[in-house]
């Protein structure tokens, strides 16, 4: 029996993905190990949102050709950077984005590469995932992006907008709902386009999901801030399955840096709908996404951002250092800074993001939570794990799998991360 070892990289579409690779191995025979050493092949399924996640596939695909694995290169890297990838001796197989999905059939053919051109798809991909394991599950609803963002490549990796219909995730949420989940975490390149091109909007799906369907509760991915319109918080405000946390993607908080970076919103705007959030939700979780050290970005241009996110109700802010994609506009821009800065400027915004959870989590003790049990009793502990509808994770002495209960949240059972 062919044994295989899989790796995901990246955002929550691609560990999407990744777990559909894995089922459909299996159900073509293969065998998945726990150990890269007990594998005959070594896949990859590669995120290029960074340079940095660049270096480390590549890093990972070396390792596994020292121990004499067969490497397999699928994901962004592999849709991006196309065929010239196979010179390398430490790859021998690229395969793209949508090729994941038939990779038992192509490992078994004499093929070493295949890449659809994504920019040419019209049509979603409905891959199915099967498992029924787990308590919380993703669907990916949307591929793809129409944003010209200077800085990103992704589109180049996913192609433009595209939405898996109405009716497939209708279908799939109960049949996850069916086999036992209580809740689904929709996800997407950009969830926000969900049925531009069939003239729908995100709205339009959550009123049918609402409706439609069975899910207990469901949350959503990331969504750009003139995403999220009154008619949409409206809803969400009166939902009885709608989970109150908000990601919000917003890059920067300073204007000059999100007009380079080509975002389509103001500073002064995001700020006035984070508040409008915190008013109409009992303690929402709003998290967002912020670029450190953006081209051109001056001394002064980072202290905005700075106290701008320090006043914002943001609970909590992923950072990470401005990284050069070849192929993009940034690229070209005048005003690079050297790493050390932008290093240091992401990690003053961590601190600020630190902070901000930790206020977040001492604004919910003392409250009611409902909580999903997601684990079993942990092996050193004994105790068990879940998470609430506004993403704070738990940990109880007593619950049962995979069931919704009230909890009182305190100091001792609120995890600090």
């Amino acid at each position: 029996m062919t044994k295989f070892y899989l790796k995901s990289m990246g955002c929550k579409s691609n560990q999407f993905e990744g777990q559909i690779v894995v089922e459909n191995l299996l159900k073509n025979g293969y065998s998945q190990v726990s150990r890269l050493e007990d594998a005959d092949f070594y896949i990859l399924n590669s995120c290029s949102v960074t340079h940095k996640s660049d270096n480390e596939a590549f890093y990972f695909l070396r390792h596994a050709h020292t121990l004499g694995l067969k490497t397999v290169l699928t994901g962004c890297i592999a849709q991006i950077e196309k065929e010239k990838l196979l010179s390398e001796p430490y790859i021998d197989y690229v395969f793209g984005n949508e090729d994941k999905f038939k990779l038992a059939k192509l490992l078994e053919s004499d093929t070493k590469y295949s890449v659809k051109d994504l920019m040419k798809a019209n049509d979603f991909c409905e891959a199915v995932l099967n498992d029924t394991t787990k308590t919380r599950i993703s669907l990916k609803i949307q591929d793809g992006c129409d944003n010209r963002c200077s800085y990103c490549v992704i589109p180049f990796g996913r192609g433009k907008s595209r939405s898996a219909d109405s009716d497939f995730i209708i279908r799939e949420i109960n049949r996850y709902a069916d086999n036992g989940y209580k809740e689904v975490v929709l996800t997407g390149i950009h969830i926000g386009l969900w049925g531009k091109e069939h003239g729908k909007t995100i709205l339009d799906l959550l009123k049918k999901i609402e409706s439609d369907t069975n899910i207990n509760r469901y949350r959503l991915g990331s969504l750009n801030p003139h995403e999220i319109t009154p008619e949409l918080l409206n809803f969400m405000q009166d939902s009885e399955k709608f989970c109150p946390h908000f990601h919000l993607s917003l890059q920067s908080a300073c204007n000059n840096t999100l007009k380079r970076m080509n975002r389509h919103y103001t500073v002064e705007y995001y700020l006035e709908q984070i508040e409008d959030i915190a008013t109409r939700f009992d303690k929402p979780f709003m998290g967002s996404d912020i670029i450190a050290g953006f081209a051109g970005e001056t001394e002064d241009d980072f202290y905005v951002t700075v106290e701008n996110l320090k006043k914002s109700k943001l609970s909590r802010i992923h950072v990470f250092p401005y990284s050069v994609r070849t192929g993009t506009a940034a690229a070209k821009m005048e005003g690079h800074l050297p790493d050390s800065v932008k290093e240091m400027r992401a990690n003053v915004i961590k601190q600020i993001s630190e902070e901000k959870y930790l206020e977040f989590i001492k604004s919910n003790i003392g409250t009611e939570q409902e909580v999903l049990i997601e684990k079993h009793p942990d092996k050193k502990t004994g105790l068990y794990k879940g998470i609430t509808r506004n993403y704070l994770n738990v940990l109880l002495k007593e619950g049962r799998f995979n069931t919704l209960q009230k909890v009182i949240l305190t100091e001792e059972n609120l995890l600090k991360k």
